[in-house]
This record gives C-alpha cells, sequence and structure tokens, in this order.
C-alpha cells in the first residue's frame, strides 16, 4: 500500500515527529498508521516544557523546525501564501529561519571542482574556507577570480536534490491519505499546497534559474543609476554553482554606517521603496525579498540587490488593478476599490458584492484617519488578505508577495524614520499607470485587441455551429449537469418519502380499525368489552408505528 515511499525510514521519523507535537490523528485516523513500528516512543518535551501546552500553529512551527531543511523551506514560502495556508498558520510560519549547520569545505572544493572541471586553486586566487552564509539549499564562499575581481561563490549543499525528492513524495502522500484532516484544519487544498511548494523548490534547486532572473534584472533597469545588480559570471556558474559580484556596502538599516558615510537616512529610504515601486507598478518584475540582509547601500549611496532566488512578476492588467485598488482607497471609494480587487482576481466566487463592498468601506475607515506614525502596511496587508480568502478571489500569487515586499520595506523605512508612510509613496505611481491605462495608443491597442478576439470568434462561430447541430442530429449531444451535495439531497427526499409512507399507514390503520368496529361480528371475534380483536391489533399498530415515527422526527430534528 505504501509503494511510493522509497525511503521508509525517513517517513517514519517524519510521523514520528508529526505525533510528537500531537498530531497523532493525523497518522493514527489515516492508513499512515501503518508505517508506524508499533513499540516507537517518543518524547513529547519542547525546551523543557510540554509540547500540548504550545498552540496548535506553535506546535506546526516546532514541527517543521524539527523535521529540517525541506520543510522549513517549504514553510517559509507557505508563509507568504495567506491565499493557500490559515492566516494564524502563515503568521507563526514566518517566524522560522533557517538553522542548519555548515557543510565540509571539501565537500564544497568537490562540488565546484566536478561542476567546472577545473581545480579550485585554476579558478581562484583566493578562497576563504571558512562560508560568510550557511542556509538550507547551499552556503556563500568569498573568494577572488584569477583575474582579480571579487566574487562570491554560491554552493548547493551535497545530495540536497535527493533528499528534497524524498520529503516531497512523502509530504505529497501525507497531503494525499490526511486530505479528510486537513480539511478540518481549515487547509481546504493540501495538494495545491504542495504544488505550489514542488514548483518553487525546483526552482530554488537550480541556480541557473537565479542566475536567469539576475542578469534579467540587470538588462531591466540597466538605466537605473541609482539601483546595482551584482554581475553574475555565466561561465563559471552551473546548476550547483552560483559565482557573482562581490558587492562592498552596508545593510540598508545600518544607520550608523550610513551617516558615517555621509549619507542620509532618510533619503535612502525614500530611494528604496521608489526602486520597488518602480519595479512593481512600471516592469511588473520584482525582487520579492527585499530583507535588510538583501538590500545593501554602498558608500556612494547607490542601492544593490541580492539574492535573486524568490522574484514576482505581474501582467500589465494586473498592475492596473492593483493601482486602481490603491487609489481608489486613497480617494475612500469602496465600490471602486471592490471592482478593481475583482478584476485582480484570476477568478472569484463573490456571492455578495455588497457585503464585500461594505469590509473594503470598514478597512478604508479605519485606515483613512490614522496618524502617519501609526500607519501600518503589515495591518492593511492581513486585512486585505482576510477579505480575499473571505469573499474566496482566487489572485494571482505574486500579489501577496508584492504585501509582504511592501510591509518589510515599511518596518525597514520606520527604524530609519517613524514618519515614513508606504501609502504615499505608491499613490504617485498608481496614479502615473492609470493615466498610461487610459493614454490614446493604450487604447487604440486594447481596441485592436478586441477587434481581433471578435474576428476569431466570427471565423469560428460557424464551423461550431455546424458540430452542434450535427451531434444533435446524430443524438450524440450529452448535457452534464453537477449539483454539490447531490447525495445529502437523496438522502432528505428518501427521508421525507419514507415519514410520508409511514404516516399514510398510521393513518390508514386507525381508519380501517374505526371501520371494524361498527362491522357486524361473530362474538368469537370480539373482546370481552365488544371491539373487534383487527381493530385492537390495528389501533395497537398504528400507535407503534406514529411513536416510531414521532420519534424518529424529534432526533433528527
Amino acid at each position: 500500500m505504501f509503494q511510493s515511499f522509497q525511503h521508509i525510514n525517513r517517513a517514519r521519523e517524519i510521523f514520528g515527529v508529526i505525533i510528537k507535537y500531537g498530531f497523532e490523528d493525523l497518522v493514527t485516523s489515516t492508513s499512515l498508521k501503518n508505517l508506524l513500528p508499533r513499540k516507537s516512543r517518543f518524547t513529547w518535551l519542547r525546551d523543557a516544557r510540554p509540547v500540548m501546552e504550545y498552540t496548535h500553529w506553535e506546535r506546526i512551527r516546532m514541527a517543521v523546525e524539527e523535521l529540517g531543511p525541506t520543510f522549513v523551506k517549504g514553510a517559509q514560502v507557505l508563509s507568504n501564501r495567506p491565499d493557500l495556508v490559515p492566516e494564524e498558520l502563515a503568521e507563526e510560519l514566518s517566524k522560522l529561519q533557517d538553522r542548519v549547520q555548515p557543510f565540509d569545505f571539501s565537500e564544497a572544493k568537490t562540488i565546484i571542482e566536478s561542476e567546472t572541471g577545473l581545480l579550485i586553486e585554476e579558478l581562484f586566487s583566493k578562497f576563504e574556507e571558512k562560508p560568510i552564509g550557511a542556509a538550507s539549499i547551499g552556503q556563500v564562499y568569498q573568494a577572488s577570480l584569477r583575474t582579480g575581481e571579487e566574487v562570491v561563490v554560491k554552493v548547493m549543499r551535497p545530495k540536497v536534490r535527493e533528499t528534497v525528492a524524498a520529503d516531497l513524495a512523502i509530504i505529497r502522500e501525507i497531503a494525499k491519505r490526511g486530505e479528510t484532516y486537513f480539511h478540518r484544519q481549515g487547509l481546504l487544498n493540501p495538494l495545491d499546497v504542495v504544488d505550489a511548494f514542488e514548483r518553487t523548490m525546483r526552482r530554488e534547486l537550480d541556480y541557473q534559474v537565479e542566475a536567469r532572473s539576475q542578469q534579467q534584472f540587470r538588462k531591466y533597469y540597466a538605466s537605473k543609476r541609482d539601483l546595482h545588480v551584482p554581475l553574475v559570471y555565466e561561465d563559471l556558474s552551473t546548476s550547483n554553482i552560483l559565482v557573482m559580484e562581490y558587492v562592498k556596502g552596508c545593510k540598508v538599516n545600518d544607520i550608523a554606517q550610513l551617516r558615517e558615510w555621509g549619507l542620509n537616512p532618510k533619503e535612502i529610504a525614500r530611494k528604496g521603496i521608489g526602486l520597488y515601486l518602480t519595479q512593481i507598478f512600471e516592469h511588473g518584475y520584482f525582487h520579492a525579498d527585499p530583507h535588510p540582509g538583501n538590500i545593501l547601500v554602498e558608500p556612494n549611496g547607490t542601492i544593490c540587490l541580492i539574492d535573486y532566488g524568490m522574484v514576482g512578476r505581474l501582467m500589465a492588467r494586473d498592475r492596473y488593478s492593483l493601482s486602481g485598488l490603491f487609489i481608489s482607497m486613497g480617494e475612500r471609494d469602496a465600490r471602486m476599490a471592490a471592482r478593481n480587487l475583482r478584476n485582480l482576481a484570476l477568478d472569484d466566487e463573490v456571492q455578495d458584492l455588497f457585503t464585500l463592498e461594505y469590509d473594503i468601506n470598514e478597512l478604508i475607515e479605519d485606515f483613512a484617519d490614522i496618524d502617519v506614525g501609526d500607519s501600518n502596511m503589515t495591518d492593511f496587508a492581513e486585512r486585505m488578505q482576510k477579505i480575499i480568502s473571505t469573499h474566496r478571489l482566487k489572485v494571482p500569487g505574486d500579489t501577496f508577495l508584492i504585501f509582504r515586499a511592501l510591509a518589510i520595506l515599511e518596518g525597514i523605512g520606520k527604524v530609519i524614520y517613524p514618519e515614513f508612510n508606504t501609502f504615499e509613496f505608491v499613490k504617485p505611481f498608481g496614479a502615473k499607470l492609470l493615466r498610461q491605462r487610459f493614454a490614446p495608443e493604450r487604447i487604440w491597442q486594447n481596441l485592436s485587441f478586441r477587434v481581433s478576439d471578435l474576428d476569431a470568434f466570427l471565423n469560428r462561430f460557424p464551423v461550431d455551429l455546424t458540430e452542434i447541430l450535427k451531434k444533435i442530429r446524430q443524438g450524440k449531444l450529452h448535457l452534464k449537469l453537477e449539483q454539490e451535495d447531490v447525495s445529502k439531497l437523496r438522502e432528505s427526499i428518501l427521508t421525507v418519502g419514507n415519514r410520508i409512507t409511514m404516516a399514510f399507514m398510521v393513518v390508514g390503520l386507525l381508519i380501517a380499525s374505526a371501520i371494524g368496529m361498527k362491522a357486524d361480528l361473530a362474538p368469537g371475534a370480539l373482546t370481552e368489552s365488544g371491539i373487534p380483536y383487527l381493530s385492537v391489533i390495528g389501533f395497537s399498530l398504528a400507535a407503534g408505528l406514529g411513536t416510531f415515527l414521532i420519534l424518529g422526527m424529534w432526533i433528527k430534528k
């Protein structure tokens, strides 16, 4: 039954951790229990405290930490997707950090030499053996090329692909066999979650993908003098190693260093948010992980973005809808905001548009009169994500990356100066984008697209109509109707039918028994009180069936 599990010991280890943190019903109430040894024993303490004293969501986060790098990386991905996981879980998973031991330099050296076909001494004049950073997928070293350029070298962890592949197979099996359990926990689409995680991990496990993203950024923003995207040495990079330019700078929130270089931290903050909003609203191609460690400031004030493992993309229509959403909310127009939010959605199941407008209006009023220093993009993003989830709007996943990026940037900005307000920076970008949307050339482009669509429809329509008529003549046209909860409807109809039938039987017995009492029967067919035996039997059956019917209705409400 568990042929898909190629690593049975790893599967048992995972289930052991699941049980340790109090989620034993996921295993014991499903067929997964067949993988657990009967005599397994688990430690039920975390930091000298019983694990059951932690909250439900804390225990999930702690279980993920103990399960290792694959699960930590997946949880970090899901923390940015509140459309896939409950809000409370996303918040808890956002606390996860990579805590992994660096692997030996000898292993890194072996990987570099096998990937390039050259000795490390032939590639680099200097190579620091101690890594400057270690994460779940790989670790980073500082080095110098033989030509003198200073570089950083990212090296993939040994056998990380095999480990991730095995863990993904187990995770998918858990999602399949525990689907009912996950539904009860508020996770309605566990397989969609696994799919999203798997797509992200495939990108993370190939440094060539990151290299391409970084090179695309260099081309997109080559004219931006205040933005530096490090050069990638493509001839030295492979899917397992990534060699790029080393950048000398400080973290964007290192105020003391900025001032020592004669830079104004407020101007740096304004420049940083401006660059990000340009990426989002003008190009639709943006760096999606702007934490302080990934935003460096060079001594001349140039901002440098590093780590392009997570990038986001927005189509033009999505950028227009997103900018329209921000502008209409700034103008306190809940109806227009609701329309833009629905335009942003790939699909929606909004049953009550008035309720959606009311929820957005409540959000607008809560944030409209708040002091600048108290404004909070994180709270705004969480409220907006809740509205999206409540009204079952399926928006592009990168929309949540934007909310997250803006929240991180606001946090950085407020460290530098408290008056920082993300909304004030967004407005001019949104207004500019809307002007572009209604520019004559854009209108003409949309009109041409509509005419092209109409032409395609008119060309296709006669053929489709002929095909439909042909199927009707041949009796091959079938209509497929789907009814939600049809089994419950069938059960209800059968129950009502049975009760009506029983009621008719009770009435029939009462009438027949009453008529029997008027019949002229022989003395032997009567009781001592003169009532026919058949009438007594009929009344008794009617009483019994009637009592059974009433009790059944009362029990089932």
